[in-house]
């Protein structure tokens, strides 16, 4: 139970992620959230009830395929 005040977000809250953090290890990428929330580095997390979140990542920029130019002729 959170003893902060405010309290800290329930685990099932849409600001979860806002939680304090009581314990973290950095060499492994995580943390562990007031309300009992892990978080990783890279934004997944899982919930106390074992359900696992995605990470959230962005996606990657589209790579568009460019028409290479044509050679110019060289001089004589």
């Amino acid at each position: 139970m959170c003893t902060h005040y405010p309290p800290c977000p329930s685990a099932m809250a849409p600001d979860h992620a806002s939680a304090r953090v009581i314990a973290r290890q950095e060499d492994i990428g995580w943390s562990l959230l007031c309300n009992t929330v892990i978080v990783f580095d890279d934004t997944g997390e899982i919930l106390p009830n074992g359900t696992t979140v995605r990470p959230n990542r962005p996606a990657p920029p589209s790579r568009r395929v460019r028409a290479h130019s044509q050679p110019v002729a060289a001089a004589a």
